[in-house]
């Protein structure tokens, strides 16, 4: 499963951050939107939004975003964070709009930074750039 993520966006790496702890198993990798490597593969798989204002999970060839991209990774993660997985049953256009609101905030909120965050040594094996 890979991870797409807005690659200057705090939270966005903050989240990258709080899913690579919690993931045991190593289940994830991640790529940003910004990178070569993301824009082919978000190209290859049909999926094209200049904006970075989801989250995009990619899972068995299919492309998920927004709360359902969230709720799918927390599915996969050690400890109670599975049980958030519960609110798939929700509607998407309840979901949604909740996801939205943060992330059109995200900047305003979290800050942004001027480059792509670089992961550390120890966990560059989990991006694929």
């Amino acid at each position: 499963m890979i991870v797409f993520f807005d690659g200057v966006c705090n939270l966005c790496e903050g989240s990258v951050k709080f899913i690579i702890k919690r993931d045991k198993y190593k289940k994830f990798r991640f790529v940003s939107f910004q990178s070569e490597t993301g824009k082919k593969l978000l190209k290859k798989h049909h999926y094209i939004n200049e904006k970075f204002d989801t989250l995009v999970l990619l899972k068995q060839a299919k492309i998920y975003t927004k709360s359902t991209a969230a709720l799918l990774i927390s599915k996969e993660l050690n400890g109670l964070w599975k049980l958030l997985y519960i609110y798939i049953v929700l509607p998407k256009f309840i979901r949604d709009p909740l996801y939205l609101f943060i992330s059109n905030n995200r900047y305003k909120w979290f800050g942004k930074k001027d480059i792509c965050w670089i992961p550390t040594p120890e966990l560059k094996s989990r991006f694929l750039e």
